[in-house]
């Protein structure tokens, strides 16, 4: 009973479950912002919304990858992402089908919340959550055999929407929410990339065609450097929408990213993508929560 409970807490990985309702809910508290209102009970149901939308989508991209997660040759990675260390699916921990029916609930779950919502909000974030998913095992099965980033650059669209479906709980299309859009898609990018630096090894024993598999370190480091670069510009005009506590956010925000930079670039390696990518993740986290304190002081 203990382990298959771990088995499940490292399929969901649980350590990361507090930043989806920050990351989700920075989008809302925009929306809030921008249309008026406040409202708790919203707050409380777009919080679940994101945590059992983004958890689905995690078990779905086990799911999908279960047998190339076989082939794996070094561990570090998955240690980083995992509670208790392990791939729960390929070490048998946890079935194909059990996987399949943890996905069916928390995209359900997830599903009739929505459902909730008014319309056309539920029609927004339903749509955008049915678009994750199916963007998502692309992305898992179109980097096997690609010759050019076609899945990293469509793939990650599912994350740079996570929190404009934030947004639209309670507001409509807008500039504001297409600005949130232009400044969080390059910060996909240059994360994935270095996710991608810090896995390479794993990634060419599943025969997948990551960043840093079709470019090598150099063109990994490119890539890093200029979506890193186009993230930067695009917050000028997104932070335009906003106030003084969110451009402190992105102030510090900026700098563990340059940090993580210098480092990447220094020591151009695997094992620099790994002191790389907590600082990546420490940087969006820093940025959800500024817009989420400009909003509420």
């Amino acid at each position: 009973m203990i382990n298959t409970l771990k088995a499940y807490i490292d399929l969901i990985r649980a350590h990361f479950l507090p930043a989806w309702p920050l990351i989700f809910c920075s989008g809302l508290v925009l929306a809030f912002e921008n249309y008026g209102g406040f409202s708790w009970p919203l707050t409380i149901k777009a919080a679940l919304i994101g945590i059992f939308g983004f958890e689905a989508g995690f078990v779905l991209n086990d799911y999908v990858d279960q047998n190339r997660d076989k082939l794996d040759v070094e561990h570090t990675l998955t240690k980083y992402w995992r509670p208790f260390k392990k791939r729960p699916l390929p070490s048998g921990q946890i079935s194909s089908k059990s996987a399949l029916r943890t996905f069916l609930l928390l995209a359900g779950i997830s599903s009739a919340l929505i459902f909730t919502l008014p319309f056309p909000n539920s029609l927004y974030v339903f749509a955008i959550m049915l678009y994750s998913y199916g963007i998502e095992a692309f992305y898992q099965v179109k980097k096997r055999d690609q010759k050019y980033p076609i899945a990293q650059l469509l793939g990650r669209t599912d994350f740079t929407l996570f929190p404009v479906a934030g947004y639209l709980c309670y507001g409509q299309p807008d500039m504001t929410v297409l600005l949130y859009m232009l400044f969080f898609y390059p910060w996909t990018m240059a994360h994935l990339a270095v996710n991608d630096l810090a896995d390479i090894a794993n990634d060419r024993a599943r025969g997948m065609n990551s960043i840093t598999v079709l470019y090598g370190a150099k063109g990994t480091l490119y890539w890093i450097a200029g979506f890193t670069l186009l993230h930067f510009l695009a917050a000028v005009p997104f932070l335009g929408q906003l106030g003084t506590t969110a451009i402190y956010g992105f102030m510090l925000g900026a700098g563990l990213i340059v940090i993580a930079n210098y480092k990447l670039l220094k020591e151009k390696s695997p094992k620099a993508g790994l002191f790389a990518l907590p600082l990546y993740h420490a940087s969006l986290l820093v940025y959800a929560v500024s817009i989420i304190l400009d909003y509420a002081f």
